[in-house]
């Protein structure tokens, strides 16, 4: 009798397909119809999962890998997870060079999915050697038979989203989008699903101590600056308005459509999608700890039209 089991041959087989959800309370002061693209969905709960699984892939099917390799990255998190997780699956090692401004939470999860973490001073210039990008140069240098997957400046860091992200956000709306919105720390995200977006249609596209080769800017028609402030209030208000419990970067996101609202971009038939990149249990010590924002000095911040404007969602 033929095995009538279903199921997926491991883990890495649920990277991708990523619900898109309409947002409704926090968007009730909006103009435009607004929806979220849940990449924490993915099995490593962030969008990182699309980029480790593709670039590890193409390094295999171009030869570059073979059975003792290992995967060397700079991160400030997410896409060390992902790593770990794929060399987890794939048999390699995996050292992650870390910044020191990663919350314990992610630096213990690197660790617990079997990676060799290198925790590098934050506050110190890309070329310094004691930076996480040149600490991640040293050890490729040091190590044979080892790749350096080298996030910001990896084209395939767009290619990963331009083949997968952008075509399911255009299948998801019938190519109704007519804004994209997404943070942008390598550019990679942002970059892969507006050149594929804009082969489809014209549309609008909104955006660290280096500029990223892994930004493609021509595809990005604008940048809108938000506070760190506003971005982790922003995302608490996500969480106890929509249930979803988003990072920090989808508070940032979320802020700028309240920025881009004031300032009349959208219209009753703007449809809008916003990216949110991963899931809100990595800032537990961070953004969703009462202790921190004090000690940031978030808390007493919260006095600006943008504010009383998300209050009324309440």
């Amino acid at each position: 009798m033929k095995n009538s089991i279903h199921a997926y041959s491991n883990i890495l087989d649920l990277i991708g397909s990523t619900p898109l959800v309409h947002l409704n309370r926090i968007a009730e002061p909006l103009t435009g119809n607004f929806y979220a693209k849940l990449e924490a969905f993915n099995p490593g709960h962030s969008a990182k999962d699309r980029i480790a699984s593709y670039i590890i892939e193409e390094a295999e099917r171009k030869g570059i890998l073979g059975p003792n390799s290992t995967i060397i990255e700079t991160t400030s998190g997410n896409t060390g997870f992902s790593l770990a997780m794929v060399s987890i699956v794939k048999g390699y090692d995996c050292i992650l060079a870390v910044s020191s401004k990663s919350s314990p939470d992610k630096i213990d999860m690197l660790r617990s999915m079997g990676a060799k973490v290198y925790v590098c001073p934050a506050h110190v210039s890309a070329d310094d050697p004691r930076s996480y990008y040149e600490v991640a140069k040293r050890l490729h240098s040091e190590i044979d038979d080892s790749i350096y997957i080298n996030q910001y400046f990896n084209e395939l860091n767009i290619e990963a989203h331009y083949k997968t992200t952008g075509p399911e956000i255009w299948e998801q709306t019938q190519g109704q989008i007519t804004h994209l919105v997404a943070c942008s720390g390598t550019g990679g995200t942002i970059s892969g699903i507006a050149r594929y977006l804009k082969e489809q249609y014209r549309i609008e596209g909104l955006g660290k101590n280096l500029i990223p080769d892994a930004t493609d800017f021509n595809a990005i028609d604008r940048y809108v600056k938000v506070s760190d402030a506003d971005s982790a209030h922003m995302a608490r208000k996500v969480a106890k308005t929509e249930g979803i419990f988003g990072g920090y970067t989808t508070g940032a996101a979320v802020q700028a459509i309240y920025q881009l609202d004031m300032e009349g971009e959208f219209t009753e038939d703007s449809n809008v999608v916003v990216v949110f990149p991963d899931h809100g249990s990595r800032y537990m010590s961070k953004v969703y700890s009462n202790e921190w924002m004090e000690n940031q000095g978030f808390l007493d911040l919260q006095n600006n039209d943008v504010t009383k404007k998300i209050e009324y969602v309440k």
